[in-house]
Protein backbone atom coordinates (compact mmCIF):
# COMPACT_ATOMS: atom_id res chain seq x y z
CA UNK A 1 0.00 0.00 0.00
CA UNK A 2 1.28 3.44 -0.89
CA UNK A 3 1.39 6.25 1.65
CA UNK A 4 -0.87 8.36 -0.58
CA UNK A 5 -3.60 5.71 -0.18
CA UNK A 6 -3.81 6.19 3.59
CA UNK A 7 -6.51 8.49 4.95
CA UNK A 8 -5.45 10.62 7.95
CA UNK A 9 -8.98 10.47 9.38
CA UNK A 10 -9.22 6.66 9.19
CA UNK A 11 -5.90 5.51 10.63
CA UNK A 12 -5.84 2.64 13.10
CA UNK A 13 -2.88 1.62 15.26
CA UNK A 14 -1.68 -0.95 12.73
CA UNK A 15 -1.75 1.64 9.95
CA UNK A 16 0.25 4.09 12.05
CA UNK A 17 2.80 1.44 13.01
CA UNK A 18 3.29 0.53 9.33
CA UNK A 19 3.44 4.14 8.27
CA UNK A 20 6.04 5.26 10.79
CA UNK A 21 8.01 2.14 11.70
CA UNK A 22 7.85 -0.56 9.02
CA UNK A 23 11.34 -1.25 7.67
CA UNK A 24 12.99 1.36 9.89
CA UNK A 25 16.11 -0.32 11.24
CA UNK A 26 19.84 0.16 11.43
CA UNK A 27 21.57 -1.79 8.65
CA UNK A 28 24.82 -1.54 10.66
CA UNK A 29 26.74 -0.07 7.73
CA UNK A 30 29.47 2.49 8.23
CA UNK A 31 28.83 5.95 6.85
CA UNK A 32 30.65 8.93 5.43
CA UNK A 33 29.02 11.06 8.12
CA UNK A 34 26.46 11.00 10.93
CA UNK A 35 23.58 13.42 10.35
CA UNK A 36 21.66 14.73 13.36
CA UNK A 37 18.76 17.20 12.95
CA UNK A 38 18.06 19.45 15.89
CA UNK A 39 15.04 19.66 18.16
CA UNK A 40 14.28 21.06 21.59
CA UNK A 41 15.59 17.84 23.17
CA UNK A 42 18.09 16.66 20.56
CA UNK A 43 21.04 17.18 22.90
CA UNK A 44 19.39 14.92 25.48
CA UNK A 45 18.19 12.09 23.25
CA UNK A 46 19.84 12.22 19.82
CA UNK A 47 23.35 13.40 20.63
CA UNK A 48 24.37 10.47 22.90
CA UNK A 49 23.38 8.01 20.17
CA UNK A 50 25.38 9.95 17.58
CA UNK A 51 28.40 10.11 19.89
CA UNK A 52 28.20 6.35 20.45
CA UNK A 53 28.21 5.70 16.70
CA UNK A 54 31.17 8.04 16.21
CA UNK A 55 33.12 6.38 19.03
CA UNK A 56 32.37 2.93 17.58
CA UNK A 57 33.97 4.06 14.32
CA UNK A 58 30.80 3.96 12.23
CA UNK A 59 31.67 7.42 10.78
CA UNK A 60 34.42 9.99 11.31
CA UNK A 61 32.33 13.14 10.90
CA UNK A 62 29.22 14.53 12.62
CA UNK A 63 26.89 17.05 10.98
CA UNK A 64 24.39 18.86 13.20
CA UNK A 65 21.52 20.69 11.52
CA UNK A 66 19.10 23.24 12.91
CA UNK A 67 18.74 27.00 13.13
CA UNK A 68 15.95 27.24 15.71
CA UNK A 69 16.72 29.00 18.99
CA UNK A 70 14.47 27.56 21.68
CA UNK A 71 13.23 29.77 24.55
CA UNK A 72 16.02 30.35 27.02
CA UNK A 73 18.76 29.31 24.58
CA UNK A 74 21.19 31.76 23.00
CA UNK A 75 22.53 29.13 20.61
CA UNK A 76 20.83 27.51 17.64
CA UNK A 77 20.03 23.79 17.79
CA UNK A 78 23.11 22.94 15.74
CA UNK A 79 25.40 25.19 17.79
CA UNK A 80 24.11 23.65 21.01
CA UNK A 81 24.71 20.13 19.71
CA UNK A 82 28.22 21.04 18.61
CA UNK A 83 29.03 22.65 21.97
CA UNK A 84 27.84 19.58 23.86
CA UNK A 85 29.67 17.22 21.47
CA UNK A 86 32.91 19.05 22.20
CA UNK A 87 32.06 18.60 25.89
CA UNK A 88 31.93 14.84 25.21
CA UNK A 89 35.48 15.09 23.93
CA UNK A 90 34.77 14.98 20.18
CA UNK A 91 37.47 16.90 18.24
CA UNK A 92 36.12 20.08 16.64
CA UNK A 93 37.74 19.08 13.32
CA UNK A 94 35.20 16.23 13.07
CA UNK A 95 32.16 18.46 13.77
CA UNK A 96 30.16 20.41 11.21
CA UNK A 97 27.01 22.49 11.55
CA UNK A 98 24.22 23.93 9.45
CA UNK A 99 22.38 26.55 11.48
CA UNK A 100 19.85 28.31 9.25
CA UNK A 101 17.17 25.62 8.79
CA UNK A 102 13.83 25.86 10.59
CA UNK A 103 12.21 22.49 9.79
CA UNK A 104 12.96 19.03 8.39
CA UNK A 105 12.90 19.90 4.68
CA UNK A 106 15.25 22.80 5.32
CA UNK A 107 17.48 20.55 7.47
CA UNK A 108 18.07 18.48 4.34
CA UNK A 109 18.29 21.28 1.78
CA UNK A 110 20.59 23.51 3.83
CA UNK A 111 22.78 20.56 4.84
CA UNK A 112 23.45 19.55 1.25
CA UNK A 113 25.82 22.50 0.76
CA UNK A 114 27.59 21.74 4.03
CA UNK A 115 27.99 18.09 3.00
CA UNK A 116 29.31 19.13 -0.39
CA UNK A 117 31.90 21.38 1.23
CA UNK A 118 32.77 18.69 3.78
CA UNK A 119 33.70 16.01 1.29
CA UNK A 120 31.81 16.51 -1.99
CA UNK A 121 28.34 15.04 -2.46
CA UNK A 122 29.75 12.86 -5.22
CA UNK A 123 31.96 11.17 -2.63
CA UNK A 124 29.14 10.35 -0.21
CA UNK A 125 27.66 6.86 -0.50
CA UNK A 126 26.09 6.30 2.92
CA UNK A 127 24.79 8.66 5.60
CA UNK A 128 23.95 7.50 9.13
CA UNK A 129 20.83 9.32 10.31
CA UNK A 130 20.11 9.78 14.01
CA UNK A 131 16.73 11.11 15.06
CA UNK A 132 13.71 10.29 17.22
CA UNK A 133 11.68 7.18 16.30
CA UNK A 134 8.56 9.14 15.32
CA UNK A 135 10.60 11.48 13.09
CA UNK A 136 12.72 8.91 11.25
CA UNK A 137 10.27 8.10 8.45
CA UNK A 138 9.74 11.74 7.48
CA UNK A 139 13.44 12.58 7.65
CA UNK A 140 14.35 9.51 5.59
CA UNK A 141 11.66 10.34 3.02
CA UNK A 142 12.89 13.93 2.83
CA UNK A 143 16.42 12.73 2.14
CA UNK A 144 15.14 10.31 -0.50
CA UNK A 145 13.16 13.13 -2.11
CA UNK A 146 15.84 15.81 -2.27
CA UNK A 147 19.30 14.24 -1.96
CA UNK A 148 21.22 12.57 -4.82
CA UNK A 149 19.78 9.15 -5.60
CA UNK A 150 23.06 7.24 -5.23
CA UNK A 151 23.25 7.97 -1.51
CA UNK A 152 22.10 5.26 0.90
CA UNK A 153 21.08 5.64 4.55
CA UNK A 154 21.53 3.82 7.84
CA UNK A 155 18.58 4.60 10.11
CA UNK A 156 19.45 4.80 13.81
CA UNK A 157 16.61 5.82 16.14
CA UNK A 158 17.43 7.46 19.43
CA UNK A 159 15.38 6.43 22.46
CA UNK A 160 13.21 9.39 23.45
CA UNK A 161 11.26 7.31 25.96
CA UNK A 162 7.92 7.94 24.26
CA UNK A 163 7.72 7.42 20.49
CA UNK A 164 9.46 4.08 19.91
CA UNK A 165 7.49 1.47 17.96
CA UNK A 166 6.91 -0.53 21.15
CA UNK A 167 6.17 2.54 23.32
CA UNK A 168 3.98 5.03 21.55
CA UNK A 169 0.63 3.29 22.13
CA UNK A 170 1.15 3.27 25.91
CA UNK A 171 2.46 6.82 26.25
CA UNK A 172 0.06 9.79 26.12
CA UNK A 173 2.69 12.17 24.77
CA UNK A 174 4.03 9.54 22.39
CA UNK A 175 0.57 8.80 21.00
CA UNK A 176 -0.05 12.49 20.37
CA UNK A 177 3.28 12.99 18.60
CA UNK A 178 2.88 9.86 16.49
CA UNK A 179 -0.70 10.64 15.40
CA UNK A 180 0.31 14.14 14.38
CA UNK A 181 3.35 12.84 12.52
CA UNK A 182 1.38 10.23 10.58
CA UNK A 183 -1.07 12.87 9.37
CA UNK A 184 1.77 15.19 8.42
CA UNK A 185 3.52 12.55 6.31
CA UNK A 186 0.35 11.66 4.41
CA UNK A 187 -0.39 15.35 3.80
CA UNK A 188 3.13 16.05 2.53
CA UNK A 189 3.01 13.08 0.16
CA UNK A 190 -0.34 14.15 -1.26
CA UNK A 191 0.97 17.69 -1.78
CA UNK A 192 4.06 16.39 -3.58
CA UNK A 193 6.46 17.66 -0.91
CA UNK A 194 7.62 14.09 -0.26
CA UNK A 195 7.90 11.14 -2.60
CA UNK A 196 5.25 8.43 -2.32
CA UNK A 197 6.48 5.13 -0.90
CA UNK A 198 5.11 1.59 -0.79
CA UNK A 199 4.71 0.62 2.86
Amino acid sequence: MKISEFSPSHLNEDDISKLLYYGIEDNLQNGDLIFVPGSSKAAKYRLPQAIRLYQEGRASKLLFSGGVKWPGDELTEAEMLMKKAIGYGIPSKDLFIENISLHTKENVLASMLVMDRMCGLENISNIIIVTAPFHMRRLHMTLLTYMPKWIHYSLVCSDDGATGKEQWMQDHYGRKRVLNEAGKIIDYVKKGILIDLEI
